[in-house]
């Protein structure tokens, strides 16, 4: 067996993929030799595709207008498209994303969790805890807290029913388990976050329908137009125009804002007004928005007599307001223009521009939202005005140009200018328009006209109503025909625009220009051109197609040009545009005729004479005539047949204006769907027309096409297309693409012989394709597939059948624009293939719909033979077609392609495959061919071509991957694809076996390989897309038997079984191969088995560079799961079983990767999870990346400092490439989801066969996954915003790409579409993942590639978003942890019956604990607790008999959970720790270390967690109480009495807990009553150690590192006294007295007596503490404390103590770590130090109530000033906690220490001076009239000396004031003092080294300047200048003068020392200082040598005893004489 083990261990796979891949199943053998045998329902769905997998569709064109945009004649045709019913269940169509999962995740139940509650709970208890202060000192424990009489009275939490009784093991195991499987959540993965969708290689979106091209659209409405004289009407038209490239950019509108009346002037020459000309507003539509777009405002009027200048000049200088004045002027102007509009109303002139700066309007409101409320701001102010500023913003680039979103903006444009008669072209407006920008604008020097247009610009609306397109169709929605519509207008793009026709359009812009008839004789001055289009030469055929412009007909037969007065030469600015017929002819043409029009009404002169006349004819050699013209002129009509011929011809007869020279230009554009408009196309077109009409000979410009030319002439213009013009080519590319492949499908018979134009047309599409791709990189998905060729397959293409269906969406066949004179019906032109079909009666749109609606009733299984009949009608009677079928002929014409045509479809490979296979499933349906067995459905050769084809592109990626790298992601994926689709066309098994050639391919290339991760990783993509088919389930065959493919299978009717569905096959066969990717697993399983293989290699620790393709590989695996969850195919729990079979080896892959996983139970940065594996750096040939790099991106994985439970140790030195925190928690949610969905009796069949060290694993893992998916609660998900968790994870990855500068290929190609033109974009494109391509770059940082994604996230989620974030996160860990759980139950039903149970249940139970220890939901706990109980009932031996450490960790978690404010958590866990209690009474009689235990977790509970609820606890100890005093079975035993004893501790331990919240804000209560609560143990010692480390850790948070120290020494103490009662140890301290150097304060740890307590007893002196190295541990943190609260001194005395023990040890090496740490202290000792600063703080006032009348000395922090404590206390007595009606005061005084003068002997250093103090003392100045302060004879000072219960440093920071002394001084006692003062500090200032003169000086000046106020010479006079008459006073009289003279005599050694100082420039102040010290001296002298006869003789002893005690040190003795 434990070879097998080990066997196993080295992890089976006996896959190394560099080797052979298996040889696959043959599916359709193994599919036919094997009827499913289940019943059909869920699982029958697993054995086989379903019937109707391929459908085929007509999908109804959207069309956008109401009426269809189609010629008259034409019908609006429906598009057939092919497509897989069930794809929408694979990730390439609906990839996972998030708003789908959160949609699913919005039912979830919300899981209950102490973290958020408790949160709630903490609220409301601020408000309660407003209690009194107490001091806490002498309290009796109990006496203030809430009594056991409180306890008795509270209510329990609910009893659990079953838990006394006594139920056998199995049925309590059963039970467990049925409770566990209710309320689960059915899919693991939908809690998790979806896949990484840069990941999704095989995602790949439906393309767009193609529709018309359309740019940003901005809507202008004109609202009214004002003069200032109103005397005719006016007219406007508005166009943009682009300065930069000159260039009008759209159409004109023409608007009419004339008051009725004036309209009605012109009312005879327009009686019919059609509604869609009162257009006022209009929508145009920019594709390029560029800085330098103006919309141009023009404005007509009737035409005149007289000039432009003289027309304008009313409107410059009257105004409506001075209409008195001008009153006759106004009314003659007015009778004028009503003259004129009769007479000359059809006429018009130009008068007046402007034009408007669109950046200003865009740029100056801000681009600011639309929802803005301040929209309609109206703008005043004289353009000028607004043109200044706007300058600022001229230079501003394209980016700021957005015209789809920026506030609207009203404007009211003020100033018009005249129009110039001889400056009206284009070019000249141009110019105008550049020089509006510049500030010194020439038009500003221009008289303007004065007028107010207001317009209103803003972004138009999504879907507007009323909207009339350029054709003036109604654009849907249109609810009215009667409203008065929007126009859209033609944009004339700047720039290409590439995109397809897909509606009809055929509009001819004519822009006639100038015409010079200066040389021509007679009257020819006001010249208008009539512009008409004529059908034929006679007049009446002048056809009504051009566009009437406002407030008029909808169309006219005419249009004339302004007319610019008296001008012989004059310009034009006119456009006229027509809507001309679908199939023009030759007789097409447009006629100019030239008039003169005479403006005065003269006797016989006609209104109109013509003066000349040109034409152009349309069609010429079956091409549109456009461009520009410049045409001669001819005085007379033209003659007959003119219009064939153009007038370039001199024509016999005829006159010419100027000599026959190109008098007139005009331009002429086409905006056409059916003209190309490029020779290359027509020329192409036209030959296939010809070829399919069978009409030679046929005239082609020079060339005559024969039967005998075409064939070359065909292949001539195919070859010549890639000379088109790609903008074109584009254009109409659906015509383009359906004419090559029918010239594929079709090959046309000529003269009888079938002419084989394939391989031409392949070319011809193969360079046509490419170079769209080569050129349109912007319009690329992140396959690198364009756009338009994508849809133009999904939606366009379709095999051409007999009578083919016409292209959908293209335009008209009729693009072939063929010539007129071959006049055919209509009906042949649709027949792309046979002119004689025309009499068919069906069109190919009834006949698919036939075929589709005759098989409604068969639709399950497809059939469409009626298809072979109405074929066989189709039959053509004339001449036989030559028919191949495409799919064929494209795989033949490619593998026989050659160099430039194979480079071209390998760089495009995926357009081809997908055409194939659109052709494939095509022919499957039309030939019914579905019902076939595969093998027969396509011919052999064919099948031959495709595994050649596979063969050859998969050495080519092998071959070319590191030099093509772009290439050849492209085409792998490409080739992936292709597999995929075929594995729903083919046989299967032939695909199996094309998938592994290609392996084949990539593994021979893979030894060779400089880079073989980039290989790797192609075929990880590979595998991904070829796994992501929507029946990938059913391709592996789940339901198979696990035999090698040779013996014979067994039947698999027993799966149908409800009870194991392996129970067919698992006898025959270990359960260990379905668990190991052994050969018959992956044969049986081939995709899975490919992907698992994969996965393992990439996971393999010692893989080289496989770093970046962890994720790729993991990522690939998740999504196929999550694929698996949200399919509802597989909702069915047996389903899910046998799909998790699939995937049962990652079981052990997982185990085996476990050193390389992200160490989540680590809080610290980030580390892997190392199974004490050593990382061996020094190794120099780590392969192609760094091995270090690799480390330091990932987070070094340094070994481990704590041990993990359980791990093992693994080989040293195995280089692990960890694994992100990412990637590892992906892969344990892939290992969780086949724990849980596997069949439940095979995993405790496998489990059973595993080694002791594999199940230890297993345990780690699971602990892992515990740690990993811990709830992290709604503060924390507060914390992260939604984007920094996304990006950290993927800038963590996109930083290793930067790093190591391997970004892949298709991210480069995507970025670059995306930089290119994000406008043609349709699909949201987002950049697939890294791949190591390119390792061979440098190190490099790419911001850009992260840069575009940053916008795409929000920053802040609202609440709702955080809540419902909770609640998924809440569930997940939840079913996370109840899968941990089920798994242990596994192993423990396995190991019971196993021997080896001992060495792994306390590795459960240790999983168990630390899942109760995270924050975990209430329904999980319930289970925990129940497989908790159940465990320690069945091996109670584990808790009780061996370590106690875990009956510890129970207790703790237990109790914690008790505490919990959950109800139902607490009843479990209160059950829980009864049923503990009891067992462990059951055992021994008693139950001592449960009890121990229990009030050991309590009290490090209540010690360390803030977060702890007494209430909550004290329910539960109730609880318990209860359960005791229910249990029948042991209520006479001692039992029940022992639990209550414990539970009333405990409930005195809880009493403290609340005054320790209480003062949570006040440190020394806080302190005090840990204290307090420490001296209440001091009969139990561990608890007591407990909270000595309590105080010490909270000592070390607030700083206080001596007090900590000393906490610690007491802790040692306590130790050292109980090991001394033990064992009599020489080395070791004998107790507490060993301590006493250290602190005088240790003697109170000195041991209760034996009898009372006995060492021995169980469960006492227990902890893992009481022991030699738990003593050692305790110094060693002490010595570590005193080094940072830098007392040095006291370290020497702990190491004094320690080095014994480690020299019994021989441990020397820890005796060369003390010394140096002794050297090191000892070297600090003379660094300057600052010990605490000390205060007597005493309280008063009842409000304080204990402490009322208290003195405490509080040691503060160095350098506290008084303010400082003031403020502190201040603050924290005075909050709401002690607020009272009554006054309360805080008297705080500074106090230093004080020391007797035999003390002073010993405490010499500073050290000395501040170590174990205990008395302070403190001054008082008085006098005896009650003031502070007096004069020098009656200053009193009091002194007072404080000594404290315990000396400083303690264990706490303040300490009580158990003695207290005063002193009182006398005047002269306090003048000795102040004396005695100065004199040592001029001592001092004297002797000081090195000398300081500033402080000499200064002291020396105090002294003697004669003039210091109360200064020695002041003090001297007044006490020393007569003899005191008390005889008392006579000593203190002699010291004083004793002390003048010791002052004089230091003020000469001063000065003396000061002379020695100064330099030169202090002479004379030394001088001034010598001379005060002479006067001072003078004046002393008759003093201090004044000399008391009276104490010259003996003294008597004194009779009365003294006023002070032996206590009065250091005052002088007053004696009576």
């Amino acid at each position: 067996l434990s070879e097998k083990k080990e066997h196993f261990f080295a992890l089976t796979f006996s896959v190394s993929l560099g080797s052979e891949v298996t040889d696959p199943v043959d599916y359709e053998e193994y599919v036919s030799s094997h009827p499913p045998g289940a019943e059909p329902g869920p699982l029958r769905q697993l054995l086989e595709f379903p019937s109707d997998d391929l459908e085929l569709l007509l999908q109804e064109r959207e069309c956008t207008t109401i009426e269809p945009p189609v010629p008259e004649e034409e019908k609006w045709k429906p598009a057939a498209l092919c497509s897989l019913r069930y794809q929408r269940y694979s990730t390439t169509q609906t990839p996972h994303n998030s708003e789908r999962q959160r949609e699913k995740q919005k039912g979830l139940v919300k899981q209950t969790f102490e973290l958020d509650e408790a949160g709630i709970d903490r609220q409301d208890e601020q408000d309660d805890s407003k209690r009194h202060s107490v001091s806490l000192d002498d309290t009796p424990r109990g006496s203030w807290a809430s009594s056991i009489f409180d306890l008795k009275n509270s209510t329990p939490d609910a009893l659990l029913p079953s838990v006394l009784e006594r139920t056998a093991a199995e049925d309590m195991d059963r039970r467990n388990a049925e409770n566990r499987q209710q309320c689960r959540h059915a899919d693991l993965l939908g809690l998790y976050p979806v896949p990484d969708e840069d990941e999704a290689v095989e995602r790949c979106a439906i393309p767009e329908v193609p529709k018309e091209h359309s740019g940003q659209r901005i809507m202008v409405k004109c609202l009214a137009l004002k003069f200032e004289i109103e005397i005719e009407p006016i007219f406007g038209s508005l166009a943009l125009y682009d300065v930069r490239e000159k260039k009008k950019i759209s159409e004109d509108f023409h608007f009419d804002l004339n008051s009725d009346q004036m309209k009605s002037l012109l009312r005879p020459h327009s009686p019919h007004v059609a509604i869609s000309t009162l257009a006022r507003s209009t929508i145009f539509s920019i594709t390029y928005p560029a800085p330098d777009i103006f919309l141009v405002i023009k404005l007509e009027k009737v035409l005149q007599q007289g000039d432009i200048g003289e027309c304008c000049e009313p409107y410059m200088v009257m105004k409506e307001s001075d209409s008195t004045k001008h009153k006759e002027k106004l009314e003659k102007l007015r009778a004028q223009a009503e003259q004129m509009c009769t007479r000359l109303g059809r006429y018009r002139m130009p008068f007046a521009w402007t034009a408007i700066h669109l950046l200003n309007i865009v740029s100056s409101v801000g681009g600011l939202d639309r929802s803005d409320s301040d929209s309609d701001t109206e703008r005043k102010g004289t353009w000028n005005e607004r043109k200044k500023k706007g300058f600022e913003r001229m230079s501003v680039g394209e980016d700021m140009c957005n015209f789809t979103n920026f506030r609207p903006a009203t404007l009211t444009v003020t100033n018009f200018f005249k129009q110039e008669g001889d400056r009206l072209s284009d070019e000249d407006l141009y110019k105008f328009l550049a020089d509006m920008r510049r500030p010194s604008s020439v038009l500003r020097r221009l008289r303007p006209v004065t007028a107010q247009l207001k317009i209103d610009i803003s972004p138009a609306p999504e879907a507007p109503h009323y909207c009339l397109s350029p054709e003036l169709l109604h654009v849907k929605p249109y609810p009215d025909p009667r409203v008065r519509p929007t126009k859209e207008v033609l944009e004339f793009p700047a720039r290409y625009v590439y995109t397809p026709h897909t509606t009809y359009r055929n509009l001819l812009y004519v822009y006639p220009q100038s015409v010079n008839f200066s040389s021509r004789q007679g009257s020819v001055r006001n010249i208008a051109v009539k512009v008409q289009f004529m059908a034929g030469e006679d007049p009446s055929q002048a056809m009504p197609v051009i566009f009437g412009k406002s407030s008029c007909a909808e169309f006219y037969e005419e249009a004339y040009t302004p007319v610019i007065y008296h001008n012989k030469s004059p310009e034009f600015y006119e456009e006229v545009k027509m809507k001309i017929p679908a199939n023009l002819t030759d007789n097409h043409h447009l006629l100019f005729t030239f008039y003169h029009i005479s403006c005065q009404p003269k006797q016989n002169t006609p209104l109109e004479t013509p003066v000349g006349y040109t034409w152009i004819p349309l069609m010429q050699h079956g091409r549109l005539r456009t461009g520009s013209f410049s045409l001669p002129v001819s005085v007379e009509k033209p003659p007959p047949s003119y219009s064939v011929l153009t007038p370039d011809v001199q024509l016999p007869g005829m006159k010419w204006v100027d000599n026959h020279k190109g008098v007139f230009n005009v331009e002429v554009k086409a905006a056409s769907s059916v003209h190309t408009q490029d020779p290359h196309l027509d020329k192409f077109f036209t030959l296939v027309y010809v070829l399919e009409e069978y009409s030679f000979p046929y005239r082609l410009k020079d060339v005559i096409i024969t039967e005998a030319n075409v064939e070359a002439e065909l292949k001539a213009s195919m070859a010549a297309l890639k000379g088109a013009l790609l903008d074109t080519c584009v254009r109409f590319l659906h015509q383009l693409m359906s004419k090559l492949i029918l010239l594929i499908v079709h090959p046309p018979v000529i003269a009888g012989q079938i002419v084989n134009l394939g391989r031409a047309a392949f070319e011809a599409m193969a360079l046509l394709v490419n170079q769209i791709h080569k050129n349109l990189e912007g319009n690329q998905d992140h396959h690198g597939r364009n756009n338009l060729l994508s849809s133009y397959i999904h939606y366009c293409f379709h095999l051409p059948t007999t009578e083919p269906l016409p292209p959908p969406y293209a335009t008209l066949s009729r693009a072939t624009a063929r010539p007129s004179s071959l006049l055919l019906s209509r009906s042949k032109s649709l027949s792309n293939s046979n002119p004689d079909l025309a009499s068919t009666p069906a069109t190919p749109d009834e006949e698919v719909q036939r075929i589709i609606g005759s098989k409604a009733s068969e639709r399950a299984s497809n059939r469409m033979s009626a298809f072979i009949e109405t074929a066989s009608i189709l039959c053509p009677p004339s001449r036989q077609i030559a028919k191949k079928l495409l799919h064929e002929e494209l795989a033949l014409q490619w593998v026989v392609s050659t160099s430039t045509v194979r480079e071209a479809s390998l760089q495009q490979a995926w357009f081809f495959f997908q055409l194939m296979v659109k052709s494939m499933s095509h022919h499957l349906f039309l030939s019914s061919r579905l019902d076939l067995p595969r093998r027969q459905r396509f011919p052999d050769r064919f099948v031959d071509d495709i595994a050649a084809l596979v063969c050859a592109i998969s050495a080519d990626i092998a071959s070319r991957y590191h030099k093509d790298v772009e290439l050849v992601e492209r085409l792998n994926s490409s080739l992936a694809f292709f597999l995929n689709d075929l594995l729903s066309l083919m046989d299967r098994g032939f695909v199996f076996n094309l998938i592994r050639s290609y392996y084949k391919q990539i593994n021979n290339k893979l030894h060779t390989a400089q880079n073989p991760s980039s290989l790797t990783a192609l075929r990880m993509d590979f595998i991904r897309i070829v796994c992501s088919h929507e029946h990938y389930v059913t391709l592996n065959l789940p339901c198979a038997t696990l035999s090698p493919p040779a013996s014979p299978s067994p039947s698999t009717s027993s799966t149908t079984s409800q009870s194991s569905a392996f129970s067919c096959h698992v006898q025959d066969q270990g359960v260990v191969s379905m668990f190991e990717l052994s050969v018959p697993f992956r044969q049986q399983h081939f995709l899975s088995g490919l992907l698992l293989a994969e996965l393992s290699l990439i996971l393999e620790p010692d893989g080289e560079g496989m770093f970046f393709l962890h994720k790729k590989a993991i990522s690939a695996l998740h999504s196929l799961l999550c694929s698996h969850d949200a399919d509802p195919r597989y909702t069915d729990p047996q389903v899910r079983s046998h799909i998790a079979q699939l995937y049962l080896p990652l079981i052990p892959i997982v185990m085996e990767t476990l050193p390389q996983l992200h160490d989540f139970t680590d809080t610290s940065p980030q580390r892997v999870r190392h199974a004490s594996a050593l990382v061996d750096d020094s190794d120099p040939d780590n392969g192609t990346i760094s091995q270090s790099v690799a480390m330091a991106i990932a987070g070094s994985p340094l070994p481990h400092s704590k041990a993990h439970p359980f791990t093992l140790p693994s080989v040293a030195g195995r280089q692990c490439s960890a694994l992100s925190a990412e990637c590892s928690r992906t892969l344990l949610v892939c290992f969780l989801w086949v724990w849980k969905n596997a069949d439940a009796g095979l995993l405790e069949r496998w489990v059973s066969d595993l080694s002791v060290p594999q199940i230890n694993r297993l345990l780690d893992l699971l602990h892992l996954c515990l740690s990993c998916f811990e709830y992290k609660g709604k503060k924390a998900l507060q914390r992260i915003n939604s984007l920094t968790f996304k990006k950290s994870q993927d800038m963590k990855a996109r930083l290793e790409e930067a790093i190591l500068g391997t970004i892949g290929a298709r991210q480069e190609m995507v970025r670059r579409c995306r930089a290119l033109n994000l406008s043609f974009t349709s699909v949201p494109v987002r950049s697939s993942e890294r791949s190591p391509y390119g390792g061979q770059e440098n190190v490099r940082w790419r911001k850009n590639v992260t840069h575009w994604r940053q916008n795409a996230d929000r920053v802040d989620k609202t609440k709702a978003e955080v809540e419902q974030e909770s609640v998924v996160d809440g569930n997940l860990a939840t079913e996370a942890a109840l899968i941990a759980l089920d798994t242990l139950e596994i192993i423990v039903k396995t190991v019971v019956m196993s021997e080896l149970k001992e060495s792994v249940l306390g590795g459960v139970l240790r999983v168990l604990l630390h899942s109760m220890a995270g924050n975990q939901s209430a329904l999980f706990l319930q289970h925990c607790f129940s497989t908790q109980r159940a465990l320690v009932y069945k091996f109670p031996e584990m808790l009780f008999e061996e370590d106690t450490e875990l009956c510890a960790d129970l207790c703790l978690r237990l109790l914690r959970h008790c505490s919990s404010s959950v109800s139902s958590v607490r009843s479990h866990a209160s059950a829980s720790l009864y049923l503990l209690m009891r067992q462990n009474f059951e055992i021994g009689n008693n139950f001592a270390r449960v009890k121990m235990q229990v009030t050991m977790s309590l009290s490090s509970l209540v010690g360390t967690s803030t977060k702890f609820n007494e209430e909550h606890l004290r329910r539960s100890l109730k609880t318990i109480l209860t359960y005791a005093e229910d249990d029948l079975e042991l209520r006479d035993s001692p039992f029940p009495e022992q639990v209550q004893d414990l539970v009333f501790n405990l409930h005195m331990i809880l009493t403290d807990t609340v005054k320790m919240k209480e003062h949570q804000q006040d440190p020394e209560m806080l302190i005090d009553l840990m204290y307090r609560i420490a001296k209440g143990y001091q009969n139990s010692p561990d608890l007591r150690l407990t909270w000595l480390q309590n105080m010490a850790g909270k000592h070390s948070e607030r700083g206080n590192h001596a007090e900590a120290a000393h906490c610690l020494v007491h802790s040692a103490a306590l130790v050292a006294e109980y090991l001394n009662m033990l064992e009599d140890c020489r080395y070791l301290p004998i107790g507490c007295v060993s301590f006493q150097s250290i602190s005088s304060n240790v003697l109170e740890e000195s041991a209760v007596s034996d009898d009372i307590l006995s060492p021995e007893e169980e469960g006492i002196c227990s902890g893992k503490y009481f022991s030699e190295s738990g003593l050692v541990g305790l110094l060693e943190q002490a010595a570590a404390s005193f080094n940072m609260a830098a007392m040095y001194e006291a370290i020497n005395e702990v190491y004094k103590i320690l080095c014994p023990i480690h020299e019994a040890n021989r441990d020397f090496k820890k005796l060369a770590s003390v010394h140096g740490k002794l050297q090191d202290a000892f070297n600090k000792v003379y660094n300057q130090r600052m010990f605490g600063t000390y205060f007597r703080v005493g309280f008063y006032g009842c409000r304080f109530g204990d402490l009322d009348e208290q003195e405490f000395v509080y040691k503060e922090p160095s350098i506290t000033k008084l303010a400082e404590i003031s403020h502190r206390l201040e603050v924290r007595f005075c909050s709401a906690v002690y607020v009272s009606v009554t006054q309360a005061y805080l008297q705080i005084t500074y106090v230093e220490p004080f020391f007797d003068t035999y003390e002073l002997k010993e405490r010499i250093t500073y050290f000395d001076k501040n170590y174990n103090l205990r008395t302070f003392m403190y001054c008082t100045p008085f006098t005896l009239d009650g003031r502070a302060h007096g004069d020098l004879h009656e200053q009193y000072k009091r002194k007072t000396i404080l000594t404290t219960s315990h000396a400083f440093p303690y264990i706490k920071t303040r300490i009580n004031v158990i003695h207290k002394e005063e002193i009182i001084l006398m005047p002269m006692e306090v003048a000795i003092e102040d004396m005695q003062k100065k004199t040592q500090e001029l001592a001092f200032a004297t002797h000081q080294d090195p000398a300081d003169s500033k402080m000499l000086q200064m002291v020396l000046q105090g002294c003697v300047g004669t003039t210091v106020n109360q200064g020695p010479l002041e003090v001297a006079q007044v006490f020393l200048s007569e003899i005191p008459e008390d005889p008392k006073l006579f000593r203190h009289h002699n010291k004083l003068r004793l002390c003048f003279k010791d002052l004089t005599k230091r003020c000469e050694d001063a000065l003396r020392k000061n002379k020695s100082l100064i330099g030169p420039d202090q002479k004379e102040y030394h001088r001034e200082l010598e001379r005060n010290y002479t006067k001072l001296r003078e004046a002393l002298f008759p003093l201090i040598n004044r000399k008391i006869p009276q104490l010259y003789r003996q003294l008597p002893l004194p009779t009365t005893p003294t006023q002070r005690n032996s206590l009065s040190r250091s005052s002088f003795r007053r004696v009576e004489c």
